[in-house]
């Protein structure tokens, strides 16, 4: 029961939620992206993320100075299941889209993103922009 817990409250917060979203979203993301886009501190951008990643629901990994995060592989069909309704209620929640689309508009001017989906079920595309 506590990883259920640990899940639950992970995304008990606006902030994670909306971090979630532009990971759902893009496929992987530098916490650069992240601040930018959501307005956030690399300090706030951490420590949430750090929640998401002690609950299991995103994953890191460094390219040289850059922190990138990506949406973890679900490890049991619960997790799996909370995941994939928890993206769907945030694709249509306003203030999520309006994170999406300026995450969008961050990309064409040359954020750091790496892969970025701009709808789901779309193959991702590759930018390198570091």
């Amino acid at each position: 029961m506590q990883e259920y817990i640990t899940l639950f409250r992970s995304l008990a917060d606006e902030a994670r939620l909306r971090i979630l979203n532009l990971l759902f979203e893009s496929g992987e993301l530098c916490v650069c992206d992240i601040e930018s886009t959501l307005g956030f501190t690399q300090t706030k951008v951490s420590r949430h993320a750090g929640y998401l990643k002690r609950a299991g629901l995103i994953k890191d990994r460094k390219s040289g100075r850059w922190v990138l995060y990506s949406i973890a592989d679900p490890q049991t069909d619960e997790q799996r299941l909370i995941i994939k309704n928890v993206r769907e209620i945030l694709l249509s929640h306003t203030l999520t889209k309006k994170d999406s689309r300026k995450l969008m508009k961050n990309v064409s001017k040359g954020c750091c993103a790496t892969f970025v989906t701009v709808k789901p079920n779309h193959t991702p595309k590759r930018i390198e922009l570091h």
